[in-house]
């Protein structure tokens, strides 16, 4: 099959540097001494990726050294990122989760809409960064998600994951995988991380998306949440509490996406490209051969969509002096533009590339290539999630999940919870 041409055409970068604002430089480097840049990344899949890169970028930029920071995988990164800012250490670059992180930062936030990123982002990547016509972060890359499955177990059972076309029959399938699950050597269909309440929070904007018109603006807007379409998130709640290897409401990333999964002891996940990395880490065969995504039917019981569009920007810290915003610019500016660093973009960190310079063909990743085709042919519904009340995709949804998942909520009060809080974080 051919491979799709981007959303725009590929068209040349009119720079190699984005550099904005007054007393902008082009090398970004000072004649009385070289720039340090703090860096606050927390992609912890990447961050050996992301330490390789600044290797080669320091190589041919003397004048400009960074310190990148890694945080996450366990570990609370926006309470690190705020602790850094409360102690005065504050990074220079560092990233933004959506709308709700762009509110909380917009005081610290350089505007980015002159430079040749935000120029050349894909159409409507720019629009979970920017407040009052104000670009403040560019894309990472385009990242998506849903249910990820391991093909070569749905075909042990006789069953094309092509051929799911509804809930019924995903749901069908799902049953019949269990039914087979001693003689396929499964511990259970699904292993969803429920204990990362992360993957939960992620998990909801399947849902919640079509409620506002698959729009983060209306949804970082809305005052109330009416939750319309319930019924289709308890049916997949329900289905994958029943068939999980182990209680969804403890299971964690490691025992999902490592052990389980990557050794083929279930068949599906509730995970994004972004696990491909450590799936190669573990067994390449399962990336590049067996694995798939199958969208939810939400909308329309015969059209699935999955999730996909920027999880994170990258965003400049106002404060420092021009020297070290320029630099930082710079930086980002190289990660996308630098034709050694955009073959590791798409090579060595799985990126789903978001700016039009780089073309569709690149994209070598099987995963990513099916995922940037649903995005092409408008299957996709936006990471919404990152534009709830501050919080709320975690520690409500997350949370409470996990107490309907263990029995010790109803339906109702679950979903009574969660519009209550919505009302009263909005009010």
């Amino acid at each position: 099959m051919m491979k799709r041409k981007f959303l725009l055409s590929t068209i040349a970068l009119t720079g190699i540097l984005g550099l904005a604002g007054c007393g902008s430089s082009g090398s970004g480097a000072s004649d009385e001494g070289d720039v340090t840049l703090e860096v606050f990344n927390i992609k912890t899949e990447t961050a050996e990726q992301m330490d390789e890169l600044v290797e080669k970028f320091e190589e041919t930029h003397d004048n400009i050294n960074i310190n990148m920071t890694t945080v996450g995988g366990g570990t609370d990164a926006t309470a690190a990122l705020q602790s850094k800012f409360s102690s005065g250490d504050e990074p220079d670059i560092f990233m933004l989760g959506g709308l709700a992180d762009a509110q909380t930062w917009e005081d610290k936030l350089y505007d980015l809409g002159e430079t040749d990123l935000a120029k050349n982002a894909i159409e409507g990547t720019l629009e979970g960064a920017t407040l009052n016509d104000t670009v403040l972060g560019v894309p990472m890359n385009i990242e998506g998600y849903g249910w990820l499955v391991n093909t070569e177990v749905f075909e042990k059972v006789g069953i094309d994951p092509t051929s799911i076309q509804s809930f019924a029959d995903f749901e069908k399938a799902v049953e019949t995988i269990d039914s087979k699950k001693t003689e396929l050597g499964l511990d259970g269909v699904f292993a969803f991380s429920g204990g990362e309440t992360w993957v939960s929070s992620q998990y909801s904007s399947n849902f919640v998306a079509p409620e506002f018109n698959n729009s983060l603006n209306e949804t970082y807007e809305a005052k109330e949440l009416d939750l319309t379409y319930a019924d289709q998130m308890k049916q997949y709640t329900d289905l994958a509490i029943e068939y999980n290897a182990e209680p969804l409401e403890s299971m964690d990333y490691s025992t999902s996406v490592e052990e389980l999964f990557a050794s083929e002891k279930v068949a599906i996940v509730h995970q994004g490209n972004w696990i491909v990395p450590t799936l190669n880490s573990l067994d390449e065969t399962i990336a590049q051969e067996k694995l798939s995504i199958i969208p939810m039917f939400v909308e329309d019981e015969t059209e699935g969509k999955i999730v996909a569009g920027p999880a994170w920007y990258w965003s400049v810290n106002k404060d420092k002096d021009q020297e070290a915003i320029d630099a930082s610019i710079e930086f980002l500016t190289w990660m996308y533009t630098d034709e050694e660093a955009m073959a590791s973009i798409i090579n060595d960190f799985e990126f789903i590339p978001a700016y039009t310079n780089f073309s569709s063909e690149d994209i070598t990743d099987p995963l990513s290539n099916e995922i940037y085709n649903y995005l092409s042919d408008g299957q996709t519904v936006p990471w919404v999630h990152n534009s709830y009340p501050d919080g709320y995709g975690q520690n409500t949804f997350g949370v409470n999940l996990q107490g309907y998942a263990a029995g010790q909520l109803s339906w109702d009060e679950f979903m009574s919870t969660l519009k209550e809080t919505w009302s009263e974080e909005r009010k």
